[in-house]
């Protein structure tokens, strides 16, 4: 009787552990990688109103490592090339880049800003830095997918 008892209870425990959701939640998305600038969007505050893909030629590439950024643009008409090295944070949908040195136009610019705030929409294989106003407007973004 015990042997039956204890066979009936072992046969209970497997059938209700294979009733559990044993699925794993999916990892947060993650920004480290390298990407690829596709297409600029323009905003009226909170919706987009146009779509601007990268020009021929133009090329824009962020990579995000180890609390890392670093990002280069060549563009075809433009003879300098841009470039900028610093940190990053990201929150559930914000993304702070702290630039420490880049290009000549990057060190002028630098002398008046070094933390760039961006709303951030992060997928897999996609992302957007939007920038807002001052009253928390949406006004652009730059939008990149992920080539490693």
């Amino acid at each position: 009787m015990k042997k039956i008892f204890g066979l009936v209870l072992l046969m209970l425990i497997l059938i209700s552990a294979s009733n559990m959701d044993l699925t794993e939640k999916r990892p947060y998305h993650t920004i480290e990688g390298t990407w690829e600038l596709v297409s600029f969007y323009n905003y009226d505050g909170q919706n987009i109103i146009d779509t601007v893909p990268a020009t021929d030629g133009y090329r824009q590439v962020k990579m995000y490592y180890n609390g890392k950024i670093m990002w280069s643009r060549y563009v075809p008409k433009d003879k300098t090339a841009r470039f900028g090295y610093g940190s990053y944070k990201i929150t559930d949908n914000e993304l702070f880049e702290t630039i420490e040195f880049g290009d000549n136009e990057m060190m002028m610019a630098l002398d008046t800003m070094r933390l760039f705030t961006f709303e951030l929409q992060l997928n897999d294989d996609s992302y957007s830095q939007i920038s807002v106003d001052e009253d928390g407007n949406r006004t652009f973004s730059e939008n990149y997918k992920r080539i490693d």
